[in-house]
């Protein structure tokens, strides 16, 4: 039996932005995995990252009307979810001295050997907290530039600042980063 073919992602777009709640419902699960994993990689906090993704389709229902369609919608709602995930993560931290929840592999495709696990907890475990400690603009920017592979140019239109920002950002990041890793091995 041949399969048939999955409607276009942008028909499903122009549904929705028509009001159709069934064609948004499918672009929300097609979404929703990278969505939530964008989140939980700036909160990392597996229920605030849920809570941020929820809130990143919500704000998206609302102004899907006004999508021009200048980026890609994944695009765009990535725009969405790193302004949510600040807001979130910004208030969160005024109403709990909560530390954040440690982080789990979400996109690992392969299980890794005890070996592996062992040579890399630590490392990732620091790694991890530093991240969260850096301010949510440059953590914004590693997330897309060194998790997500995003050029520099993708980033800055996705933050809505320029290319030589992102760099500037990325830059100070990765600077800051080292010196805690480093400051954390001597």
């Amino acid at each position: 039996m041949a399969d048939r073919n999955p409607i276009d992602s942008a028909e499903l777009l122009d549904r929705a932005r028509g009001g159709d709640e069934g064609a948004f419902n499918e672009l929300v699960r097609s979404h929703q995995h990278e969505v939530f994993s964008l989140a939980f990689r700036l909160l990392g906090n597996y229920e605030l990252a849920a809570d941020a993704a929820q809130e990143t389709f919500i704000r998206a229902w609302r102004a899907l009307p006004r999508f021009r369609g200048d980026a890609a919608l994944s695009t765009w709602l990535h725009r969405i979810t790193v302004n949510t995930s600040w807001t979130l993560g910004k208030r969160a931290r005024r109403h709990s001295a909560a530390t954040l929840d440690e982080a789990i592999l979400l996109d690992d495709a392969s299980a890794p050997t005890p070996e592996s696990s062992a040579e890399t907890a630590e490392l990732g475990g620091r790694l991890r907290a530093a991240v969260s400690e850096l301010p949510d603009p440059q953590r914004a920017v590693v997330v897309l530039k060194d998790i997500y592979g995003w050029s520099h140019a993708e980033v800055a239109k996705a933050l809505d600042i320029s290319v030589t920002a992102a760099k500037v950002r990325l830059h100070r990041a990765r600077r800051r980063l080292k010196e805690k890793l480093w400051r954390e091995v001597d």
